[in-house]
């Protein structure tokens, strides 16, 4: 069947004859699987490769597996992925998709991005700070090293005339096309009730509709005692989850479609927002919530906190119930809140910790962000910040330009801080490499349902060396995830094996205060710190506190204890 998106075709392919393009176009239209297919044989393509860019893990593999599927073949022979940790690319891949980050790495080792002609940002309306640092990169390479190299744009809610005017090329609307969706709206506010509410919620789109239920809700802990609650009340459906941290079958098996006579309810966070459209959906219930990280300048710190959507996520969610015929979409909050809400949530680079950005723009050459052309400008006190950062953790020197250790820890692909201590600490040091995987990856403790898990990391790195010994871990921690962490910890010893060896072992204490020196804390009483600068705060904040300056209360006793 026809998709709206191949309705604009010729046009866009024309547009790229002559230049870039922007492509809008709303959710289930077709845009990620059927465009990249679409322009493979393209003339002015040459035979080169295309790169596909997509936001988050699950979408790249699924975006890559649902292409491969519809050539009738696996991925990782004409359409590949690539995303750390997992790759599926063959020498006959011409279609590669891949993670914002590591395109960002791929560009940094070949700036000519040499076999491509084509690449392509996948859901640029998320406004991410990889993705509009790629953009940046990419019209520099257009301008200096590859005048024929082919750049477009795709969106679903971004304001297209903007971004076209920014990279010189066409804007193409693809006009709906989707089916109606009917929305219902909360009579009164839920308040602090919003979950309470989404439960309800959902069972009353199994008593007024058919097929199957699309559930958003803001994390896995939610998923996980919404899903215990109905469980319990026996719902007349099967129940699955859909979220970042789930392997590679779990996440195809959502993407299956089921039994006619066997309904679902499918309870996901954001990744099920864009990219990926899951068969059978005829009805979404919204909790309107995401959890989202926010930089805190006052900190030097990002934290993970849970805020309402924009109404263009909203749109983007019940567009969801409308792929297949006309749907319903329950929301969990009232039309007047609904109108409060900014259409569009702010760009991450306004409200991100910019170091990572300043280094890899240093990295390229660039020593500040004029000499780019962007979407949203990095913020001057952002980038100030990132610069001071960076030159106390010895990446930048005065001049603002990057030094030998600054080109290490640029390659590293871990944010700046980790970096640092990976590199300080010496050649194959495990325990650095360790604590850079838990702190930069998805953390091992299984919570279950409870709200929160312990803190202490050296509960996580007592984990890691069972499992690398070759012992079960305990009950509470993810065996998938710990594997997954030894992995991406042997990766990351291996790039140290060069330098110099450290003149002793260096215990977690001290390696997180090489990430983190201004969180180091003098003791003052049982339940609070003093930080240079006079700024007090509990001890109590999580993974990234030297916890009373015990962050290795829990180490074997061949680990060195301390700071």
């Amino acid at each position: 069947m026809p998709l709206p998106v191949e309705h604009v075709m010729p046009e866009l392919f024309e547009a790229l004859v002559q230049s870039h393009a922007v492509l809008a176009s709303p959710p289930g239209s077709g845009k990620t699987t059927r465009v990249p297919l679409a322009l493979l044989q393209q003339p002015w393509l040459s035979g080169k490769k295309i790169l596909m860019l997509e936001p988050r893990r699950p979408a790249v593999r699924m975006a890559a597996a649902y292409m491969a599927g519809q050539l009738g073949e696996k991925p990782g022979e004409t359409v590949g992925y690539r995303m750390r940790m997992e790759r599926r690319v063959g020498p006959h891949t011409r279609i590669e998709v891949l993670t914002e980050g590591l395109f960002i790495r791929k560009l940094q080792e070949d700036p000519e991005l040499t076999g491509v002609g084509l690449v392509i940002f996948d859901e640029f309306h998320e406004q991410s700070l990889d993705s509009e640092l790629g953009l940046s990169l990419c019209l520099d390479v257009c301008d200096a090293l590859r005048e024929e190299l082919r750049l477009l744009v795709m969106s679903a809610t971004l304001d297209e005339q903007a971004v076209a005017d920014l990279i010189g090329g066409k804007a193409i609307v693809s006009d709906g096309g989707l089916h109606p969706v009917t929305l219902h709206h909360l009579s009164r506010s839920a308040g602090r009730e919003v979950l309470p509410a989404t439960h309800r919620l959902i069972h009353r789109a199994l008593r007024e509709q058919e097929g199957d239920v699309l559930v958003f809700l803001p994390g896995k802990g939610e998923i996980n005692r919404l899903e215990a609650r109905l469980k319990e009340e026996l719902v007349p459906a099967d129940l699955f989850q859909l979220h970042g941290e789930m392997d590679a079958a779990s996440q195809a098996l959502v993407l299956t479609p089921q039994p006619a006579h066997r309904r679902r309810v499918i309870l996901a966070t954001d990744v099920a927002e864009t990219s990926l459209t899951i068969e059978g959906i005829s009805s979404v219930v919204d909790s309107g919530l995401a959890r989202k990280p926010v930089f805190d300048p006052n900190s030097g710190l990002s934290r993970l906190t849970t805020q309402p959507i924009p109404q263009a996520s909203a749109s983007q969610r019940a567009g969801r119930a409308g792929r297949l015929g006309p749907g319903t979409c329950y929301r969990a909050w009232t039309e007047t809140e609904h109108g409060s809400r900014p259409f569009q949530r702010p760009a991450e680079i306004r409200q991100a910790d910019l170091a990572p950005l300043v280094l890899q723009l240093a990295l390229w050459g660039v020593t500040g962000p004029g000499s780019l052309h962007w979407l949203n400008p990095p913020p001057a006190p952002a980038w100030r910040q990132g610069v001071a950062l960076l030159e106390k953790l010895e990446a930048l020197d005065g001049e603002g330009r990057i030094t030998p250790h600054g080109r290490e820890m640029a390659v590293t692909g871990l944010h700046p801080r980790l970096a640092h201590m990976l590199i300080r600490g010496g050649r194959n040091s495990p325990t650095a490499a360790d604590l850079a995987a838990l702190l930069s990856d998805r953390d091992p403790w299984r919570r279950g349902n409870q709200p929160f898990s312990p803190v202490d990391i050296g509960l996580r790195l007592d984990a890691l060396e069972a499992m690398r010994q070759g012992s079960a871990p305990r009950h509470h921690f993810d065996a998938h995830r710990l594997r997954q962490l030894l992995q991406l910890s042997d990766r990351l010893r291996s790039r140290t094996r060069h330098l110099d060896a450290a003149t002793a072992p260096f215990s977690a204490a001290t390696l997180l205060s090489l990430a983190y020196p201004e969180r180091i804390a003098r003791r003052r009483d049982a339940g609070s710190g003093r930080y240079p600068g006079f700024l007090t705060t509990p001890l109590e904040i999580g993974l990234f506190l030297l916890h009373k300056a015990r962050a290795t209360k829990h180490l074997p006793a061949t680990r060195e204890r301390g700071l």
